[in-house]
């Protein structure tokens, strides 16, 4: 199987057919994806200026989105790095028990889904890496009261997600949903005040 480096490259081989170049792009996804694979591909498509369903766009274009892809990767893998020194010393001094950010980790190991959004047609504007900096940035301090994508106290939370965990705080701005550890317990309650469950069909 592919490595995300390795379809890159297939990516950027201008000798390469476009169908598979676009179809390598894909396949980027299924080894990093911040908001699951539907939502970070809307999102490429609509930063880089293509359809989602465009079978043949621009090639300058796919690299374009493979630009900003690898560039946010580049920000998680950093992020990752550092998680695992502050685990190996934290095991080397007795602190074998994770925390609640070490839980949120174990969901989103290798990336995908860091900041899940649950409808891929919404999703945050901005590009993945700067979302994904200040998710990191919002990790590592004390809790907070807001989205720490784009700062909406007006969090929702919704039941029947389609990622680990099934239910949680989703932002009604920007679509992620809400990593638990950079909520405080009260914007937590308040997010739990405004909740809406998935409808049952008769």
């Amino acid at each position: 199987m592919a490595g995300f480096r390795s379809l890159a490259r297939q990516v950027r081989d201008p000798q390469s057919d476009l169908a598979l170049r676009r179809y390598s792009l894909r396949k980027c996804l299924e080894r990093f994806a911040p908001y699951g694979h539907r939502a970070t591909w809307d999102h490429l498509c609509s930063r880089a200026g293509f359809g989602p369903e465009d079978r043949s766009p621009d090639p300058a274009r796919l690299v374009a989105a493979l630009d900003e892809l690898e560039a946010a990767r580049a920000v998680w893998l950093a992020y990752e790095e550092g998680f695992a020194r502050r685990r190996r010393r934290e095991k080397h001094d007795g602190l074998r028990r994770p925390g609640s950010v070490d839980d949120w980790h174990r969901c989103t190991w290798g990336g995908r889904g860091v900041a899940w959004c649950d409808d891929p047609g919404v999703h945050p504007s901005a590009p993945l890496a700067d979302v994904l900096r200040k998710l990191i940035d919002a990790l590592e301090r004390e809790p907070g009261a807001a989205c720490p994508v784009c700062g909406d106290a007006a969090l929702e939370w919704r039941y029947g997600l389609a990622h680990e965990p099934s239910s949680g705080p989703v932002c009604t701005s920007c679509g992620i949903v809400v990593p638990a550890p950079v909520l405080s317990p009260e914007a937590e309650r308040h997010a739990r005040m405004r909740h809406s469950r998935p409808l049952v069909s008769a």
